[in-house]
């Protein structure tokens, strides 16, 4: 089932709602809302640390919901003893039990249940007196010797002490689904942001939203379905006036459970605490149907802005239920609940952690929306708003809202990156234990290398893999790790050390070839070593002996680099060359379209300007004087300029080849140069291209012949190297690799859409294929006014290891810095040549397949014209034996390539990891950012050879399967209707939605064919930090920022309800950075950043921001060159200004809520796995 949702015919995207006044809510407080019932869904209690209780007995957890046939049901946010990442039931209609009250029952007032451990009244929403809701700040006593509560036909629970005057209460309709102990209200699933419900019946293939199975419709006629008596924890509380008292007996405070601490609830509960408040007396029931409720309209709670959420439009279509993407559970147990349940301590779940901050979840001490007086809070690092669910008590039971599952209460990226910061952020990641899971990539840490790889370098979708491959096959989590082999390591690390072993070269197994490395076992006195590998035993070269220590060392283990860390260098011999031969260092060629529009633009000035002074930022080896890499020239249109720079001429020469069909290199001597040799002869050419070819009417270009010449200009030098080409348009010019225009985006959605991720032509395939021969790699600059088929031109770039930069409608004010940023860096970066990379991997389990930008001419080697420093190759293992939990699972990735200076060498990377016979183990040691980037590049091939629909559905469906697994065998018994996820993979349904919803997959109107092509072949060499922020993006209020220090303002949840129209906003997500700039935001600060004096007056045109001498301009400008730094490529600065037309675009990053080309919101994409799991497990 597609996760498409239903279309969304709330108010346009970027328009005012209707009925927004100012921020008060007439619809809520006064008028009767047309009648929609609310969803099923209550709210994620996330794992809430900071409840210290003890904790009960080990097995269960007290589960949710509490039974009640036919009362209203007011609950309670309240998180206090649950199972951490629990996302309650969600109930189907009772097979047996009364039937629900028909609609005009009379219902006793104040018959409300509550949660078990419900804290007096914590309320998701705005309470509906217009004064502020008190709340005494610890939590209510246990009343002795008070009545039990009834466990039978009206069984409800109460809290303790007297109920609030504005208790909301929730029909039953609400308790269909509790979610860890508590149903939250939320504000209605907002079509874009917040608009109203939609009210279209679903189209088939999107999650159906009404009556089609679900969950049950319920008429307004039949009356709210009956809740289920869920595996609870009664407790005995006093009665409400008015309320039946059951004879049964519970105890009065079930052994095990402290009363919880005060919390702030779920949710957005409005109004803080005051402390040792008097309770405000009982509220009656809600009104019966029919009767209207007058009153104020309700206050919004206090924060800075945020519109509250329009009256849900009334329903249309066939079927009465509401109009939400549901899930329905099993009919309902009808027996009483069965007490001792309680908190799942399984170790997937984390164990109590401190305060959360940013988290709109329940903890002690932390504010939530608004400021909470009581005991002194921790530094408030709250997302600044959210948008409160309507007050129901102020609704009658037939015209209450349709409601959603809390965005608060469901799994927060922000919560769980914080956390990570905080827990291990400040120690020192030490890698000398097997099978560690190192910190987040979010999270800035220091590596110690004791001998295992640094995560900069390999990062494992699992550090305990399974010791089976059924056991694999049932998790279905795939095993794969993610290799970065040059990535750059901070100042504070020490680069690899190099290790020259002379002309013996390296020492190897005899039978597998690995390298020495710390697991190398040494014996018989040092003499011979077992290989960790394939356990062959291989004799010591006489030169490398050493005796062992009484622990079986050798006594130089810490001498030796290959024997004590993780990571190293060997020098290669001469056996490790091309045809046997030392290479000679690389050279670089720079290849410029001169065609029309590249002279039309600027873009060949700017090019030849910037080149000047690049060329003296070759790269260069640590020491060296100046770099060794050779430097020469090309310009092209229809027909090749080559450039004789030779440093003994007054002017550079130019040789044209117009054969194109042809092509071959006219000169050898003086095309490849020294640059400081040829210096001025250099400076006099790029001064004269922009002139030479200043009138030209030339408008076709060649590709393929470009790539030819420098393969040609490579081969004759003997040497390997890069071309860099710039490059403007579709080649339709007479010559080989020629293409046509064959975009056609009627193709989207149908089975031929994979041919637009494929090449048109067999042609550059063949063409990759000499150029990693040879080792030229290309790295291509792309300028498109229109359609210049990405999928084709970028085959070389792909297969040998290059790069693909594309800045379409190239515009010299906007994008010149961006361009030049990148070229820079692109020249600059650490790069080896003519690399071959293969993975060995100890018995059981073996390398079977790799993603990434390179060539592979056997099943076994990585082939790479070149590697940069920011490439990454993604391997995946399956098991071919079993393996075993002692010795675990090695694997070695060793790298061999010419460094820019032209020496061979080979990089070692080593990484241990466990092995478990429990599928819990598996669980508790993923690592969810780095399975998304495996998952992201699985589906991003799978698009070159099946439809896109099937892929998106085999996505959902393995994590459905991985997450249904961990349900099934690792999670303690519980209700079918709690969506549990395991700790360390609680944010997977988040994040593979964004790679659902991601362009490739699901592309909205205003996405070319080319944007889709591009962001394949950039996501697939993506390391994990970027997969992270491209999938998630970062979202920053920069209004927060403490100008005064240099940390970065606490980031908040991508969803349009968390911005205030009076704050500024940067969003980055590594290729841009957009600030966004609320409609009320205050004129100094508007003057103080952009340096005009009203919103209206901000230009979206900016590319920078205006240099201004005030402390907030140099804190943004500060954040934004931070964040430029930490990315590989120079983000574009995108000024959006609230209700502008490019507010559209920056909503297309806010990937929590539900997107204009269709893709589900968060919430919603919760539940349909939920419902996936379920199916899986009925």
């Amino acid at each position: 089932m597609s996760v498409n949702q239903q279309a969304h015919t709330g108010p346009p995207y970027g328009q005012p709602q209707p009925g927004y006044q100012g921020y008060q809510q007439p619809a809520y407080g006064g008028q009767p809302l047309p009648a929609v019932p609310q969803s099923q869904y209550g709210a994620y209690n996330g794992p809430m640390p900071g409840y210290q209780q003890p904790v009960p007995p080990q097995g269960y957890f007290p589960s949710l919901g509490f039974p009640s046939k036919g009362s209203p049901v007011s609950l309670n946010s309240d998180t206090s003893s649950l199972a951490p990442n629990f996302i309650g039931s969600l109930r189907a209609p009772p097979t047996s039990g009364a039937p629900p009250p028909a609609s005009g029952a009379s219902l006793p007032s104040g018959h409300l249940a509550y949660s078990q451990f419900g804290h007096g009244d914590v309320q998701n929403g705005i309470p509906a007196s217009a004064a502020p809701m008190q709340r005494p700040p610890a939590s209510q006593p246990f009343l002795p010797g008070s009545a039990p509560t009834p466990v039978s036909q009206t069984s409800t629970f109460q809290q303790y002490g007297h109920p609030p005057a504005s208790v909301q209460q929730l029909s039953n309709h609400m308790a269909g689904m509790t979610i860890g102990s508590t149903t939250a209200s939320a504000p209605p699933p907002a079509g874009l942001g917040y608009g109203p419900p939609t009210s279209v019946p679903p189209v088939s293939g999107s999650f159906s939203a009404t009556g089609s199975g679900l969950y049950t419709p319920y008429t307004a006629s039949q009356g709210p379905p009956p809740t289920s008596v869920s595996q609870g924890l009664p407790l005995a509380q006093p009665p409400f006036p008015g309320q039946p008292i059951s004879t049964q007996r519970l105890p009065t405070q079930v052994p095990g459970f402290a009363p919880p601490p005060s919390s702030t609830g779920i949710g957005l509960s409005s109004y803080p605490p005051t402390t040792g408040a008097p309770r405000p007396p009982t509220m009656p029931g809600p009104p019966l149907p029919g009767q209207t409720l007058a009153g104020p309209p309700a206050s919004q709670p206090n924060h800075v802005s945020s519109p509250p959420p329009p009256p849900p439009s009334t329903m249309a279509g066939p079927h009465p239920g509401p109009p939400m993407s549901g899930l329905h559970g099993p009919p309902p147990p009808t027996h009483p609940p069965q007490p001792g349940y309680q908190m799942q301590q399984n170790g997937s779940f984390g164990q109590v952690r401190g305060p959360q901050p940013n988290y709109g979840g329940a903890y002690p001490g932390t504010p939530n929306y608004g400021s909470q007086p009581g005991p002194p809070p921790p530094p408030k690092r709250l997302d600044p708003d959210s948008i409160p669910s309507p007050q129901l008590n102020e609704l009658p039971p037939q015209q209450k809202p349709r409601h959603r599952i809390d965005p608060d209460a469901i799994p927060s990226p922000i919560q769980v990156i914080e956390d990570d910061r905080s827990n291990r952020g400040s120690e020192p990641f030490v890698t000398g234990v097997r099978g560690q899971v190192p910190p987040l990539v979010t999270t800035n840490f220091l590596v110690k290398d004791q001998g295992n790889a640094s995560p900069r370098y390999i990062r494992c979708t699992s550090y305990n893999i399974p010791c089976t491959s059924d056991m694999a096959k049932q998790s279905q989590v795939p095993l794969a790790a993610v290799i970065k082999p040059l990535a750059t390591l901070p100042p504070e690390e020490t680069l690899p050390y190099l290790v020259d072993h002379g002309e013996s070269g390296p020492v190897r197994c005899n039978r597998c070839k690995a390298y020495m490395c710390p697991f190398m076992q040494f014996i018989e006195g040092g003499r011979r070593f077992q290989c960790c590998f394939c356990s062959c035993v291989t004799e010591v070269p006489p030169h490398y002996f050493q005796h062992l220590d009484h622990t079986g060392k050798r006594v130089d283990f810490y001498d030796r680099p290959e024997l004590s860390l993780g990571s190293y260098e060997f020098l290669a011999t001469v056996d490790y060359c091309k045809n046997n031969k030392f290479p000679t260092p690389p050279a670089f060629i720079f290849m410029i379209d001169v065609s029309y529009n590249a002279m039309k633009s600027g873009l060949v000035r700017l090019i030849c300007e910037e080149l000047k002074s690049l060329l003296d930022y070759l790269p260069r080896e640590g020491n060296m004087e100046e770099s060794a890499i050779r430097v020469g020239f090309v310009t092209y249109n229809k027909v090749l300029h080559f450039y004789n720079v030779k440093s003994s001429l007054a002017q550079p020469q130019m040789m044209v080849v117009s054969d194109v069909a042809d092509m071959f290199v006219p000169l050898l001597d003086g095309f490849l140069v020294n640059v400081n040799e040829s210096r001025t002869v250099i400076a006099s050419l790029l001064d004269q291209i922009p002139e030479m070819f200043a009138d030209t009417r030339e408008t076709e270009t060649v590709f393929a012949p470009v790539i030819q010449a420098g393969l040609e200009a490579l081969k004759a030098a003997e040497c390997a190297g890069k071309l860099f080409i710039f490059h403007t348009s579709l080649p339709i010019a007479e010559a080989p690799g020629k293409l046509k225009n064959r975009d056609d985006k009627k193709l989207i959605n149908t089975d031929k859409e994979k041919t637009l991720f494929q090449p048109q032509t067999s042609f550059y395939n063949n063409l990759a294929k000499d150029c990693v021969a040879q080792g030229c790699c290309v790295d291509l600059f792309l300028f498109p006014n229109q359609y210049l088929d990405v999928a084709t031109l970028g085959v070389v770039t792909y297969q040998t290891g290059g790069s693909i930069y594309k800045y379409a409608y190239f515009q010299l004010e906007t994008d010149q810095d961006r361009f030049l940023n990148d070229l820079r860096r692109d020249v600059q970066k650490e790069v080896g040549f003519d690399a071959v990379m293969r993975v060995r991997t100890s018995t059981g389990i073996r390398a079977t397949d790799f993603f990434g930008a390179f060539y592979m001419s056997n099943t076994t080697d990585v082939e790479m014209a070149g590697l940069d420093c920011d490439k990454t190759i993604t391997v995946e293992f399956k098991h071919d034996d079993k393996l075993s939990e002692d010795s675990g699972a090695l694997l070695q990735c060793a790298l061999l390539y010419t460094s820019c200076a032209g020496q061979r060498r080979l990089r070692i990377h080593n990484l241990s990891l466990n092995c478990c016979t429990q599928l819990a183990d598996l669980y508790r040691n993923c690592e969810t950012d780095t399975l998304i980037n495996y998952l992201a590049k699985y589906a991003y091939r799978g698009v070159l050879s099946s439809p896109v629909k099937t892929v998106r559905d085999a996505l959902i469906n393995q994590c459905a399967q991985i997450l249904a697994c961990y349900r099934k065998n690792c999670a303690s018994p519980s209700s079918a209707g709690q969506l549990i996820l395991p700790e360390c993979m609680k944010l997977l349904p988040v994040y593979l939605n964004c790679v659902l919803k991601s362009d490739v997959l699901q592309p909205g109107p205003e996405v070319t064919t080319d944007d889709r092509a591009y962001i394949r072949q950039l996501v697939t060499s993506m390391d994990v930090a970027e997969t992270n922020v491209f999938f998630y993006p970062r979202l920053l209020p920069l209004t927060k920022a403490d100008v005064d220090s240099d940390s970065l303002p606490a980031a908040i949840r991508n969803s349009e309800e968390r911005l205030s129209k009076g704050d500024i906003y940067l969003l980055e997500n590594g290729l841009n950075i957009f600030v966004w700039v609320g409609v009320n935001v205050q004129q100094g600060l508007i003057q103080n950043l952009f340096g005009v004096s009203s919103f209206s007056q901000i230009s979206n045109a900016l590319s920078t921001l205006p240099v201004l001498e005030n402390p907030f301009s140099k804190k943004v400008r500060s954040i934004i060159d931070m964040l430029q730094v930490q990315r590989s490529r120079y983000m574009k600065l995108i000024i959006v200004k609230q209700e502008d037309k490019l507010e559209m675009l920056f909503k297309h990053f806010l990937v929590e809520d539900k997107s204009l080309s269709g893709g589900a919101s968060y919430v919603d994409f919760l539940c349909h796995m939920h419902k996936e799991i379920r199916q899986l497990l009925s």
